[in-house]
Parts: structure tokens; sequence; C-alpha cells
């Protein structure tokens, strides 16, 4: 018999820490194109190294439905949000919200001060935050990550 290898980590060089898990969800053929060549654009995104993304891990959530995402661990908060309103981000981000393309597609954010944020977009079934908390439209002031954040 052998013991367990038991660790964890020291965070304090991180106090701003932010992870953000972000997922798609296929509800179409269409839907499949569309993730598949997010995908790739995605990668190259993450390849060239965004200020304060310290890391990047994809993972498959469900193969029937086929849903994907993603956990990304971020320096803070300031450094995501650059990077989320600058391209090729924030032309990801119109062209989805002008047609979704086949795909749901959520985020749930989670910093060391304790807060959390979430959006649903699209997505046909409860999930994470949505199947036990109300639910809200993402509109006026909690149309932003900041603002459901309280940053």
């Amino acid at each position: 018999m052998t013991a367990v290898s038991r660790n964890t980590v020291d965070l304090s060089a991180y106090p701003d820490l932010v992870v953000i898990y972000l997922g798609l969800r296929v509800k179409s053929l269409r839907g499949l194109a569309r993730m598949l060549s997010l995908g790739s654009e995605i990668q190259k995104a993450v390849d060239a190294k965004p200020d304060g993304l310290l890391r990047h891990e994809p993972f498959y959530f469900s193969i029937f439905p086929l849903h994907g995402g993603m956990r990304q661990y971020w320096r803070d908060f300031d450094s995501l949000e650059k990077w989320a309103k600058a391209l090729p981000h924030q032309k990801w981000w119109v062209d989805f919200l002008k047609d979704a393309g086949g795909v749901g597609f959520w985020h749930e954010t989670y910093f060391m001060n304790g807060r959390m944020e979430a959006v649903y977009d699209d997505m046909p079934d409860a999930l994470g935050f949505t199947s036990f908390a109300p639910v809200v439209e993402a509109r006026g002031p909690m149309f932003s990550a900041r603002a459901r954040a309280g940053r």
C-alpha cells in the first residue's frame, strides 16, 4: 500500500487571482462548425500569451449533447477584462450576440475575494448557478461582468 501524496498551493503571490470557466454547448449541426471554428481561434489567442493569463485548460463536459469548455486562470480581473475588450475577443463577442450560430455559451467567474459572476446565453437547460439561483436578464446593470461582480 502506498500513501497518497497530498499537496496544496500557496496562492499568496496571487491576491487578485480570477478563475473563469467557459463553455459552448452545440445545439445544431451549424453549432458544431461554430464550436470547431471558435476552438481554433481561441487556441491562437491563447498561444499569443495575453498579459495576465496564467493558465488555459480545455476540456469536454459531455459528448451528447456536445458540450466543451475551458478553465482559465488570470492574474487579476483587470487583465481578463482588458483582453475581453480587445480583438479578437471583442469581435467574437459582438458576432455571437448577433447570431449564436447554433451554440449556447456560458461563463462563471470566481474571484479570490469570494465574489462570483456568470452569464448564460442561449443555454437550453439549467446549468451551474442557474440550476439553483433565480435567473434574471443580463441587461442594464447586469450586462457587464464588472457590474455583476460588484467591481
